[in-house]
């Protein structure tokens, strides 16, 4: 795009943002950020926006905002469908995201890994196996570093492993990765998309660019990941935990294989729970599909230690074991984290979630896998009326602080305190990230 001194509009204030406004600044244009809340609730985004000389406002958005505008670039937090674009569209201002922004300058093979649930663990071990095959490799995207950011780096890494959310994809329009995935679809977002159909049509439009020479690798046990119908000439490989594949890594009698070929023992994946097992089948299926060395991926996967939030062990606090999956936004996560423990947990979970958020639908499992159930946040009424009955005690906590030490003195002298809230974290905090890391510290503050 030829942008010299042209002015573009970037709207919300985060991580992306400046990112998208320095590359913006990088490349000749004028950026202008605009933000609906308050400086003081952003300050450090505006802190690093005046070191970059790059002018914003917040508070509000001014009348005149689109006038002499060429380009509009959306925050990943931002609806594509709030009243205030629709005088761009009325300019025929194009808008696009920070995502198809970064596109449009990448230099590097692009490999973008989406879905509900996985994304974090399977780009950082893909990135980690990239790196252990000695290529030059970004991680970027929905997470620490926005995809702007890494598109600045100099020279450009021979790759950039994405992880791309729902939101992101919503306005895209060339976006065009080398390997796309799509991990699995459960009921998510539904406030943002409306419905399962609209949320799984966003993921879906990671393969729309994608043409002959470009692979898909799909997930073959999730139904709404098999039902997708990608652009001619594209190379499906599939993942499975349940079904022989012959283009596709799969596991049979405890070992992974590559069609007939075995490639390692499961046991070889050194994160707990059938769901990391799949993440890992689904890095090694891009591993193979891109034709890297297999060896080396095999290597990398088995020093993996995980990721921060997910399912994370934090400590042993007088013989009580404190993981940290705050990860858990979705009750999905949440299953997924129950059904990795085969000893009943004290269960602490709560915090802010979608009308009409199904809890009962857990209920079996909560008693399967739940001694003691503690709840914080918005939704701890609604938790407790689905899951009471279902567990020998609940009680509720008041604030993090005072649900870690409920739940260290409920789990007795040896058990398991698992924190998977199962809802979103805005009711207490800026983020996910956020409220883990005040997990860890309140624990920590314990053993201290």
């Amino acid at each position: 795009m030829d942008l010299q001194d042209k002015k573009v509009v970037v709207v919300g204030l985060g991580r992306s943002a400046v990112a998208a406004a320095l590359l913006l600044q990088e490349k000749g244009a004028k950026p202008f950020v605009t933000e609906l809340r308050a400086e003081a609730e952003v300050q450090t985004h505006c802190d690093a926006l005046k070191a970059l000389d790059i002018p914003y406002e917040t508070g509000g958005h001014s009348a005149d905002l689109f006038v002499d505008v060429v380009l509009v670039v959306l925050s990943p937090g931002v609806n594509p469908t709030i009243p205030l674009l629709e005088e761009a569209r009325a300019q025929s201002i194009p808008i696009i995201s920070e995502l198809e922004l970064a596109w449009r300058y990448c230099e590097s093979a692009v490999i973008a890994v989406t879905g509900t649930n996985g994304k974090t663990t399977t780009t950082e071990l893909l990135y980690q196996m990239i790196r252990n095959c000695g290529d030059s490799v970004a991680l970027a995207g929905n997470n620490d570093t926005p995809f702007s950011e890494a598109v600045l780096e100099v020279p450009a890494p021979k790759y950039v492993v994405l992880e791309v959310s729902s939101y992101q994809l919503e306005s895209v329009d060339t976006f065009h990765p080398w390997i796309a995935s799509v991990l699995n679809l459960t009921k998510d977002h539904q406030v943002r998309h409306g419905n399962m159909e609209c949320y799984g049509a966003a993921k879906e439009r990671i393969f729309a660019c994608q043409s002959w020479g470009d692979i898909a690798v799909l997930n073959a046990d999730d139904p709404w990941c098999s039902a997708i119908e990608l652009p001619d000439g594209v190379r499906e490989v599939v993942f499975s935990l349940e079904e022989w594949a012959l283009d596709g890594v799969y596991v049979r009698d405890d070992e992974i294989r590559i069609g007939d070929t075995f490639l390692a023992p499961a046991s070889i994946v050194p994160i707990p729970g059938q769901h990391n097992l799949a993440n890992a089948l689904a890095a090694l299926a891009v591993m193979y599909a891109g034709s890297f060395n297999m060896e080396a991926a095999l290597t990398a996967l088995e020093a993996f230690k995980g990721v921060e939030h997910r399912i994370e062990f934090v400590a042993e606090v007088d013989g009580v074991r404190f993981y940290n999956d705050s990860k858990a936004t979705n009750l999905d996560s949440m299953r997924v984290a129950l059904a990795t423990f085969d000893v009943p947990v004290v269960l602490v979970a709560g915090g802010q979630n979608d009308p009409g958020t199904p809890y009962e639908t857990l209920a079996p499992l909560v008693q399967e896998h739940v001694g003691v159930l503690v709840t914080l946040g918005e939704e701890a009424e609604k938790i407790e009326a689905a899951y009471g009955a279902c567990v020998t005690r609940q009680v509720r906590a008041s604030s993090m602080q005072d649900a870690v030490m409920q739940a260290k003195i409920l789990a007795g002298e040896a058990g398991i305190v698992l924190f998977s809230p199962g809802c979103k974290s805005f009711d207490m905090y800026a983020n996910f990230e956020e409220r883990g890391r005040d997990f860890k510290r309140c624990v920590e503050a314990l053993s201290e």
